[in-house]
């Protein structure tokens, strides 16, 4: 009897971490009720029990009385670490990151559009949506930021490539801090906003259309986009310095 009560935990272990691992059970969620799990799983509470005290002795549930339980941190902050800090904290380093972007995001793309199911289509198109409608208001540049990279973040998890999205995941806030600087630099000049949105517009039909290469090009083709008008920016503000300098008698 004991050895059975130890199997069923041991199936309510293997199914919540893939939950966790799938990306189903994020950080910080709450885990369904303790009814809700029984049925589910097919478990009796005694058994779920035992499971869950198990995942609570890896670090990878939290309870709390009277909240139940939820999905622990099992990541630690990026901004902590001395060469997360140093990665952010230098300007060159965009162009870095924007490599490593392509390369990843690129992939996923491809990925989504051959893995994605009809769920995961509803849920990249109402990240797309939301992304587009924050456009037409008065939307601060942050929250833009955010919008946009949840909209990559939901095309990684189509991908069904837990590492893809766990990497993403690692580096969200260098991610995040490059798609600000995106936002922040390319979104108020018009000419550069309308050549995003037609690449994000080409990134969505192609991932829920499902076709594979065209994701895979459309998702490169913005991230280089991207990484080109950083660098024309970057060079029209040297030539503004040097010719402001010669003026003021500098040169």
């Amino acid at each position: 009897m004991e050895a059975d009560k130890r199997k069923l935990a041991d199936v309510v272990v293997e199914r919540v971490e893939r939950l966790i691992v799938d990306g189903v059970l994020k950080e910080g969620e709450p885990l369904p009720s303790e009814r809700r799990l029984t049925e589910k799983l097919g478990v009796s509470r005694t058994a779920l029990r035992e499971g869950l005290r198990i995942l609570r002795a890896r670090g990878l549930i939290e309870t709390s009385h009277g909240k139940g339980s939820f999905v622990a941190k099992l990541t630690v902050e990026p901004a902590q670490t001395p060469m997360m800090h140093l990665l952010g904290s230098q300007p060159r380093t965009l162009y870095d990151l924007l490599e490593v972007r392509e390369m990843i995001e690129a992939e996923s793309a491809r990925l989504a559009a051959m893995r994605g199911t009809p769920a995961d289509h509803i849920l990249i198109k109402r990240r797309y949506e939301e992304m587009m409608a924050a456009q037409s208001k008065e939307t601060d540049a942050t929250t833009h930021a955010r919008l946009d990279h949840a909209f990559h973040l939901a095309i990684c998890e189509a991908s069904h490539n837990p590492v893809l999205v766990h990497t993403l995941g690692i580096l969200n806030d260098l991610m995040l801090s490059s798609v600000f600087a995106s936002v922040n630099n390319l979104y108020h000049r018009e000419q550069h906003k309308r050549v995003i949105d037609r690449q994000h517009a080409r990134l969505y039909n192609a991932v829920t259309g499902q076709l594979p290469e065209q994701a895979r090009r459309a998702a490169s083709q913005h991230i280089r986009s991207v990484r080109e008008r950083f660098a024309e920016i970057e060079q029209e503000e040297q030539r503004l310095v040097r010719s402001t300098l010669r003026l003021e008698g500098w040169a």
